[in-house]
């Protein structure tokens, strides 16, 4: 008895049509770029600006530092990142003008009017050994006192959220709280301390 033999599948058809569906897919499907943590950038160091030394007055800084075991410390304050919000807000806004909180400068703000502006500025410093969840929550944190503050301006003024704005009333909003976070380079304080 003579064995059957049976016939083979062309599967180069197959291939062919895997890497049209492929293609497709990369072409039509959009890719969202704009994702990340928005911060601004200080400027390439110059020999110029090594020379000139700026004067910023102690209580307009806010000192966050993240070390290596990914505690939290406020101006020396060791805190709980369930605070961290809480803390940023009140520095920023400065309800009772506490002279040890920032200063405010009254400035013009289209839609808005003349609105004491904080010179306050947020200096965040991680470990290089800040574990990366941490950071983020660190971030979030203060992303969100400032969203807080944002929405508490644009109900005062417009009647709406932030969100809910057009964006020239955005802008004014921006403008009367800024997102001021400055983020130092990671230090090493190793593991002795």
């Amino acid at each position: 008895m003579s064995k059957r033999k049976t016939p083979g599948l062309n599967t180069g058809a197959m291939s062919d049509i895997s890497f049209l569906l492929l293609t497709f897919f990369l072409l039509t499907s959009s890719i969202n770029t704009e994702q990340g943590i928005p911060r601004k950038l200080p400027p390439p160091k110059t020999e110029d600006a090594k020379d000139k030394q700026i004067d910023i007055n102690r209580r307009n800084v806010l000192n966050v530092l993240v070390n290596f075991r990914d505690q939290i410390s406020v101006n020396g304050e060791e805190i709980m990142i369930t605070e961290l919000k809480a803390k940023a807000k009140e520095f920023f806004s400065n309800p009772t003008n506490d002279p040890n909180l920032p200063e405010k400068i009254s400035k013009p703000i289209d839609g808005i009017g003349d609105f004491p502006v904080s010179k306050g500025v947020v200096s965040l410093t991680n470990d290089q050994s800040t574990s990366y969840n941490m950071y983020v929550q660190v971030q979030n944190e203060l992303q969100r006192a400032v969203n807080e503050l944002r929405d508490e301006t644009a109900l005062q003024y417009f009647g709406k959220k932030f969100d809910g704005l057009d964006s020239a009333a955005q802008r004014a909003v921006s403008s009367a709280i800024p997102m001021s976070i400055s983020e130092a380079p990671p230090i090493d304080y190793g593991t002795t301390k």
